[in-house]
C-alpha cells in the first residue's frame, strides 16, 4: 500500500436511483493501489488531490481536503451521455504527507504520464491549482518524446506565473515552474485574467515567457468572434491542448466557494462557450478542476458548478 495513495470509495459516487444505466455513478469503475488499467482503447481516469499545503504557501484559505469528494458525488448524479464504450474509472486520490508537496506532486506526475501512456483521458480534482504544475509535467513527459506541442488553456482570474516561495512551490506558482523547467515547449493561454487580481509584476512575468492572455475586460468589450479567432489561432499552433479550470475564475455569485473570491469574475455561459469551442479542436488530451473550498461554499454551488464543467467537458470531447 502506497501511504500516499488512497483507494476510490464507491459511496462517494451518488445519483438518482433508476433501473436503467442513466448517470454518471451507475458507469463509474473503481480500480484500487494505482494499477491503471491498459486494454488498448480510449478510457476517462479520475484521479483527486485533496491538497492544501500549496494553498498555505500562497497565503490562500485552506479547506480543500473535502474538495475531491464532493465533486464525485455530484458528478455522479449528473446525467450520462457519453458513447457507452469509452469506460470511466476511479483511481482514488493523492495525498500530502507531513506537508511533502514535492513529494506528492512527482506521484501525481507519474501517475499522469502513466495514464495518458495507457490510453487514458486523465481528470484530476483538486485541491490547489499547484497541481497544475504535476500535472503540466506528466504530460510534458508524454508528449515531448513523441515531438508533439501541448498547449496549456488555463480559465482562471489569476496568472499562477508567481515566483517560488522561500524556494518552493504554491498555488500561484504552477505556470512559472512550468516555464522555468520548458521553456521551449511552454505555450499558455490564461483566459479570465483580472487586473485587480494580478500586479504588474506578472503581466511582465506573462510577456516574458510569451504567454497569451484575456482581461475580464478585454472578454467583455470584444466580440466574440474576435475571442474565437484568438482562441483557434492558439490552438492551431500546438498539437495537443490540457485544460485548466480553476474556479475562482468565475464570479462569486456561481463559485462562492474558492481560496480566492471574484467578485467581477467570468459566467458559466462564458465559460462553456470556451470549453466547447476546445472539445471542437479535438486536441484535448487532460483537463482538471482546481480551488473549490467546500468551507466557504454556499448551498454546494461550487461544487456543483465544477461537476457541471467536468460533465460538459466530457460531454463535448467523448459524446
Amino acid at each position: 500500500m502506497n501511504p500516499l495513495h488512497q483507494n476510490p470509495d464507491p459511496q462517494h459516487w451518488l445519483g438518482r436511483k433508476s433501473e436503467e444505466k442513466e448517470y454518471w455513478y451507475q458507469w463509474l469503475d473503481f480500480q484500487s493501489d494505482l494499477k491503471f488499467r491498459n486494454e488498448p482503447r480510449k478510457k476517462i481516469g479520475i484521479l483527486g488531490y485533496p491538497g492544501e499545503v500549496g494553498v498555505r504557501r500562497n497565503q490562500g484559505r485552506p479547506g480543500t481536503k473535502d474538495a475531491p469528494d464532493l465533486i464525485r458525488k455530484f458528478w455522479g448524479s449528473s446525467a450520462f451521455h457519453l458513447q457507452k464504450e469509452v469506460p470511466a474509472i476511479d483511481y482514488g486520490n493523492i495525498l500530502t504527507l507531513n506537508n511533502d508537496l514535492e513529494l506528492t506532486h512527482e506521484k501525481i506526475t507519474e501517475s499522469v504520464h502513466s495514464l495518458l501512456l495507457s490510453q487514458h483521458f486523465p481528470v484530476l480534482l483538486g485541491g490547489g491549482h499547484d497541481l497544475a504544475y504535476a500535472h503540466g509535467k506528466g504530460i510534458f513527459g508524454y508528449l515531448i518524446p513523441k515531438g508533439e506541442k501541448l498547449g496549456i488553456i488555463n480559465l482562471d482570474a489569476h496568472f499562477d506565473l508567481r515566483p517560488l516561495a522561500q524556494g518552493k512551490g504554491h498555488s500561484g506558482s504552477p505556470f512559472f515552474q512550468l516555464a522555468q523547467e520548458y521553456p521551449q515547449n511552454f505555450h499558455y493561454l490564461a483566459w479570465g485574467i483580472q487586473e485587480a487580481a494580478n500586479p504588474k509584476s506578472l503581466f511582465e512575468t506573462a510577456k516574458s515567457v510569451h504567454a497569451k492572455f484575456f482581461t475580464m475586460e478585454e472578454i467583455q468589450s470584444k466580440s466574440w468572434e474576435f475571442i474565437e479567432e484568438q482562441l483557434v489561432a492558439f490552438m492551431d499552433s500546438v498539437n495537443k491542448i490540457y485544460l485548466t479550470i480553476d474556479l475562482d475564475g468565475f464570479s462569486s455569485a456561481f463559485a462562492p466557494g474558492v481560496s480566492a473570491p471574484a467578485p467581477m469574475g467570468f459566467s458559466p455561459e462564458l465559460a462553456f462557450k470556451v470549453i466547447d469551442l476546445i472539445a471542437k479542436s479535438k486536441k484535448l488530451i487532460s483537463m482538471d478542476v482546481v480551488e473549490l473550498n467546500p468551507r466557504f461554499d454556499q448551498d454546494n454551488a461550487t461544487a456543483r458548478l465544477a461537476a457541471r464543467c467536468i460533465e460538459f467537458v466530457l460531454r463535448k470531447n467523448f459524446g
